[in-house]
């Protein structure tokens, strides 16, 4: 009996840890999360380009370059946006827990964004971001853009407008099932 007392007590400490280098490789995470702050900064290396660029050119511009400059100065900030939901809701999520108690201007929602809530965010910006392409495409009409590529630009934003609503069609049918339970 005591044989197996401590097979047992060694096959215990051995799961104990395995359990621990699992828990563990979380951590593993955090440098991508690292990288996506590092993107963050690019983008608003082009963004501030874009802006500077759009106030030069501002006064001989037309109409339609006007609003097509300003079309793009939101894509980026909406995928800034994008970059951002990922990084604060993927460290909360997968990581660790952000203590927002030292930042009293600490969004509410950063706390309370759950793994699907993140995946409906995230398709809601790419759904924004494809529409803002598809606009600037038709804006942009009159130039070297064929019916083809437009049609592709469309096909594809309503592949996103499709998914998105389903995700979040099965994420509400699979709440509604929980809270039955």
């Amino acid at each position: 009996m005591t044989d197996q007392g401590s097979s047992r007590s060694a096959l215990k400490r051995a799961e104990h840890g395995l359990e621990g280098v699992i828990f563990n490789s979380r951590w593993l995470m955090a440098p991508f999360y690292l990288g996506l702050i590092v993107s963050l900064v690019v983008l608003l290396f082009k963004f501030l380009y874009l802006l500077y660029e759009f106030i030069t050119h501002a006064w001989s511009a037309s109409e339609s370059d006007v609003i097509l400059a300003v079309l793009s100065l939101i894509d980026i900030t909406l995928t800034g946006n994008l970059v951002l939901i990922v990084v604060f809701s993927g460290y909360e999520n997968f990581v660790s827990r952000i203590d927002p108690a030292g930042h009293p201007d600490w969004p509410a929602w950063m706390a309370r964004i759950d793994f699907a809530g993140l995946k409906q965010k995230a398709l809601a910006s790419i759904v924004a971001i494809s529409a803002i392409q598809v606009l600037k495409a038709f804006m942009n009409i009159d130039s070297s853009l064929n019916s083809e590529k437009l049609a592709w630009l469309v096909g594809i934003h309503l592949v996103f407008v499709i998914s998105t609503l389903l995700l979040a069609l099965s994420d509400r049918i699979g709440s509604r099932g929980e809270a039955d339970s």
